[in-house]
């Protein structure tokens, strides 16, 4: 971590509801025991870069919306901590380089967690509750459909399916998480809402010799079909349905514009002769997951 991001602070939430400094110790890149960089966009774009206990945002001003978020995540530490924290702005930010409140205000739209709540939370249980509600700050939220189904369920517990499957290895993980940032993504109160998000989820394994390596998987959360914004208000249609996909890592480096390093080497989803979203691979339930 650089010097500038450790002398950044966090704004939580302590139990009287006023604001309190954290220390910031941010994504570590060298959390898996192999060097896993914090992806970034390929366009050479303007971001913030905002360091949180445990995570960090890559905010894209103009879009008000991170375009990156990268955590880390240790299992076998994990706190079951009740949840709390309230909805902040980051005040190292201007605010009119975030979606904020008025966005999710008196509609169907709901402040999407990109690095979920629990994720940070491990360690001490100071440090997973501090960590946890740092999580609460509006560039690591995105606008997604209220709408509930099996599929956002299965969506929201992907981390977990992961961590169980790589408990051999001390559980852990370094996940990416944001939306997929679109210029045709529909326009609503002064952003654009986006109609998919992408997630890498990163761990090690061992090779034929035994030897660590890295291994990774990407799915895509697809909620067009929930949104509908062409008279400038939310519509939610009846029977709309969220969609979530294992997809190769190389398809959301190329439709994100974010370059993903070696995650893309290391995708446990065999390739395929079929190219393009005919490749993506439906999840229903668990089992349709393919981790290795």
């Amino acid at each position: 971590m650089t010097e500038q991001a450790a002398s950044r602070d966090v704004a939580g939430d302590d139990k009287d509801g006023d604001v309190a400094d954290v220390t910031s110790d941010a994504y570590d890149d060298g959390f898996l025991g192999i060097p896993l960089p914090l992806p970034r966009p390929v366009d050479g774009r303007e971001v913030r870069e905002l360091t949180y206990p445990r995570f960090t945002v890559l905010l894209d001003p103009q879009r008000r919306l991170a375009v990156v978020t990268g955590v880390n995540i240790d299992g076998a530490t994990l706190q079951d901590l009740p949840r709390t924290g309230e909805w902040e702005l980051d005040p190292r930010v201007p605010v009119a380089e975030q979606a904020g409140p008025a966005v999710y205000a008196s509609n169907d739209l709901d402040r999407g967690h990109l690095v979920r709540r629990r994720d940070p939370g491990w360690g001490s249980a100071a440090e997973a509750r501090r960590a946890t509600e740092a999580t609460f700050t509006y560039p690591n939220a995105a606008p997604q459909a209220s709408g509930f189904n099996q599929s956002k369920e299965l969506w929201l517990g992907l981390e977990d399916h992961v961590l169980t499957f790589a408990q051999a290895t001390d559980e852990r993980l370094s996940v990416f998480t944001a939306p997929v940032l679109q210029a045709d993504d529909p326009a609503y109160r002064g952003i654009r809402v986006p109609r998919r998000f992408f997630k890498v989820a990163a761990w090690v394994t061992p090779d034929d010799d035994g030897m660590p390596r890295l291994a990774a998987a990407g799915f895509v959360l697809d909620q067009s079909e929930l949104i509908d914004l062409s008279r400038g208000v939310l519509a939610v249609p009846v029977l709309g349905a969220f969609r979530t996909f294992q997809v190769p890592i190389a398809d959301i480096e190329e439709l994100t514009g974010v370059d993903l390093g070696p995650l893309v080497a290391a995708d446990v989803l065999p390739r395929t002769t079929v190219r393009g979203e005919d490749a993506w691979r439906p999840l229903r339930e668990p089992e349709d997951l393919v981790l290795g």
